[in-house]
């Protein structure tokens, strides 16, 4: 199992909008950044648009630290799934290609 971070900055600018008084990063953001984490750790150009599966489970806030587990099979396939302070977040996978 790899492990990654990604640290979400508390003046994150989709924070006043979304929602105000209880701002909460927005999941297409969030797979995002987590697909750019792996993908720059992996050296892969993932494409959102070859995700098998994304689930979001609980909110990610500014100001969180996402912690990333992935496995990659030899097939090329990717599942991760990230927790904020031990509670899951998002699961999901991908098909890579190099």
């Amino acid at each position: 199992m790899n492990r990654l971070t990604l640290p979400i900055a508390a003046n994150h600018p989709t924070g006043a909008g979304h929602f105000p008084g209880n701002p909460i990063i927005p999941g297409a953001l969030l797979l995002a950044e987590v697909l750019a984490r792996i993908g720059q750790a992996e050296r892969l150009q993932l494409v959102p648009g070859r995700i098998k599966a994304a689930k979001f489970l609980h909110p990610v806030r500014p100001g969180d630290t996402v912690e990333i587990e992935y496995e990659r099979s030899p097939q090329g396939a990717i599942e991760f799934q990230c927790a904020v302070a031990g509670t899951r977040v998002l699961t999901g996978g991908i098909v890579a290609g190099r």
